[in-house]
């Protein structure tokens, strides 16, 4: 099977990133394991800040490979074609930063002076399976950030950036240039894109669905016959409901 294509080949439309930020990574995981995609949730990330937004944009990529002495002296942040700082730079508008650092987060990916400036420049998120350093600066951004964890080393020190705009791993899940990622307190999920839209049409109504059951399981309910609701007087009721709504 061929890879998908590039983002710039599949935009996704507006609307159903305005779905998707009301959607918790909760109820995309299940749909998603519902189409039978069981690997697209990013392992081992957090979010560096409290209370930050929801993270909803289309994925562009930064790759690291293991560093090397006679690859990665500090002179490297010289030159002007240096990946990391070209990604800053690239990155567009309205997308998140996703950066595979081969879940090693013993050394930074970025820090809080390139990730303000993605910020500055429109960026979404960032989502990293490795470190950050100046954590307590990326982490009081209002653009979302997602990492392993804290790490003071300087990314030369373990990671040595080669390309970007490709597919990546991250957390262990795949993610390619144009997929969804969106992030909240549960942590990261990656959308296939052409997903995407029939999971934002499909989330509204499940999200509805589980609104009810909560209420009914706080006036006493029991969970068997309503979540799954396979009592048939649990959708009765659910129509219902939904009807005094409106």
């Amino acid at each position: 099977m061929a890879n998908p294509k590039p983002a710039s080949e599949t935009p996704v439309a507006p609307e159903t990133l305005a779905q998707l930020q009301q959607v918790s990574t909760a109820t995309i995981a299940t749909l998603l394991y519902k189409k039978g995609y069981k690997n697209c949730y990013v392992q081992g990330v957090v979010p560096l800040g409290q209370n930050q937004p929801r993270m909803v944009g289309p994925a562009f990529t930064l790759r690291y490979i293991a560093a090397r002495e006679d690859t990665d002296p500090i002179e490297a942040f010289r030159e002007p074609d240096h990946p990391q700082r070209v990604a800053i730079e690239t990155c567009p508008k309205g997308h998140v930063l996703v950066m595979d650092c081969r879940q090693d987060a013993s050394a930074a990916s970025a820090g809080s002076i390139l990730l303000t400036r993605l910020q500055i420049r429109g960026g979404a998120g960032v989502v990293s399976d490795g470190g950050i350093r100046d954590a307590a600066g990326a982490g009081a951004l209002a653009m979302p950030v997602f990492a392993a964890k804290a790490s003071a080393p300087t990314n030369l020190t373990k990671h040595h950036a080669v390309d970007m705009d490709v597919p990546v791993s991250c957390g262990g899940v795949a993610v390619y240039p144009g997929d969804i990622v969106v992030g909240d307190a549960d942590g990261v999920m990656i959308v296939p894109r052409h997903l995407a839209d029939a999971l934002a049409a499909e989330a509204g109504p499940m999200e509805l669905f589980e609104e009810f059951v909560l209420g009914e399981v706080l006036r006493g309910v029991a969970i068997i016959g309503l979540y799954p609701p396979t009592d048939p007087d649990t959708l009765v009721r659910f129509e219902t409901w939904k009807e005094a709504r409106k």
